[in-house]
């Protein structure tokens, strides 16, 4: 069953995002970052300067290429489907199985993916996002562990 978290209230939703994302590719993770266009952009960004002594080896989806894919832990997409095309032409382990939402919408294909961790920002409208995607992992009977608050560290 598919592992969900949800770390709301925090405040640099991007900050938190590029730590955790240095913390699984540290550990030799691989995930898959959904998130709408405008904050993929940033996160692409962020991961190449949050940390002047660091790089988060990452790529965008879709038109990358599977050799790139292969090597690279962390994947950036705007949705779950992106990773599915991606990952049709080499072995179904080798695609993430960890999935950092960043706003986009709920992943159709849950049982695709071990665990799901919903970052979630103080601003009104994602945590209203934020909610309707709560409610809809509960619908579909999983359990969720909550994070409150910007203090959280990844």
């Amino acid at each position: 069953m598919t592992e969900v978290e949800f770390h709301t209230g925090v405040v640099d939703s991007l900050s938190f995002a590029c730590r955790l994302l240095r913390k699984a590719a540290r550990r030799g993770a691989r995930v898959l970052v959904t998130a709408p266009t405008s904050v993929l952009a940033e996160l692409d960004n962020a991961l190449w300067t949050f940390d002047e002594h660091d790089f988060v080896p990452h790529v965008r989806l879709p038109s990358t290429s599977t050799a790139v894919l292969q090597r690279t832990p962390i994947w950036l997409a705007v949705d779950t489907l992106s990773v599915h095309h991606a990952a049709q032409n080499f072995q179904a382990d080798a695609a993430p199985r960890v999935v950092v939402n960043l706003g986009a919408d709920a992943p159709e294909d849950l049982h695709a993916i071990d665990r799901l961790i919903e970052v979630v920002a103080l601003d009104a409208d994602e945590a209203d996002a934020g909610r309707a995607r709560w409610r809809t992992y509960r619908a579909q009977g999983l359990q969720i562990v909550h994070h409150q608050g910007s203090d959280t560290r990844a």
